[in-house]
């Protein structure tokens, strides 16, 4: 007699395409996969990058964009979802108005520029993150500068992290993580939840080796969701898993090289 296994839980990645491998909705897959979910990806923009650098950024037609969205939402029905690089204002639009149809957490990591530099979101489209998109979020995970953007004032250390996630709580979402990782010393994660900050504290890891940490960590938090944790208990085991995909970081590629995906997740 066939054994067939439980069917796994089902996560849907809303992010660029990066064929490196270590970023963007390739990471996200490989994450979901790792935590035994099932991952499904629409593409919002194609770029060409390795670990050296990102050579050009060319983002989709939000109405293919959204006829996507809507083949697999009508076909196999996420039980978590999350966003990455968006590109510009009318994909967040578009991304926003089929979001907000969502009954299942949605993860925001407001991807603004790659780990080389390279703009990942037209300016524009901040404001569109911030009206159209972080209302609908049960998380959203920026790192100092990008909590810098959204906040509007300078984020650089543990006072000014949590002065900015009330301010980006405000502006709709349930729960907000503000990613330390640009902090020197220790790496403290601020997550701010149901009104009060959780510290996420780590010691920091020499590498240069952290393409697509943000991407992966988000993966991570929303696959964990998907899996039915409440978002603190999700949020602290991603952040188990990508302090150890860090560390077993394989050394590929002649740059920012990529985090191990096949790091444990302690499930």
């Amino acid at each position: 007699m066939a054994h067939h296994r439980p069917v796994s839980p089902v996560a849907l990645t809303i992010a660029g395409s990066d064929p490196s491998g270590g970023a963007g909705l390739q990471a996200d897959l490989k994450t979901f996969h790792q935590h035994g979910v099932y991952g499904m990806s629409v593409v919002t923009l194609v770029t060409v990058q390795n670990t050296r650098q990102v050579s050009a950024v060319e983002v989709l037609d939000p109405g293919l964009v959204v006829e996507q969205f809507d083949a697999v939402i009508a076909d196999i029905p996420p039980a978590a979802v999350k966003t990455g690089a968006l590109g510009r204002a009318d994909v967040i639009a578009a991304v926003a108005a089929r979001a907000a149809r969502l009954r299942v957490p949605l993860v925001v990591d407001p991807v603004m520029v790659s780990k080389h530099g390279a703009a990942l979101l037209a300016d524009d489209a901040v404001d569109a993150l911030c009206s159209e998109l972080l209302p609908l979020a049960t998380l959203v995970t920026p790192n100092l500068p990008e909590a810098t953007r959204l906040a509007g004032f300078d984020v650089c250390d543990r006072e000014s992290m949590e002065h900015a996630a009330q301010v980006i709580a405000a502006r709709g979402p349930r729960h907000v993580l503000i990613k330390g990782g640009h902090l020197s010393g220790a790496a403290v994660d601020l997550l701010w939840s149901e009104g009060r900050a959780i510290l996420l504290s780590a010691e920091r890891i020499e590498t240069c080796h952290t393409h697509g940490t943000g991407c992966t960590l988000s993966a991570a938090i929303t696959a964990r969701l998907a899996r039915g944790e409440g978002v603190a208990t999700a949020v602290a085991g991603a952040c188990g898993f990508i302090r150890a995909a860090i560390a077993g970081a394989p050394g590929l590629g002649g740059g920012t090289g990529p985090v191990d995906h096949f790091a444990p997740t302690g499930l």
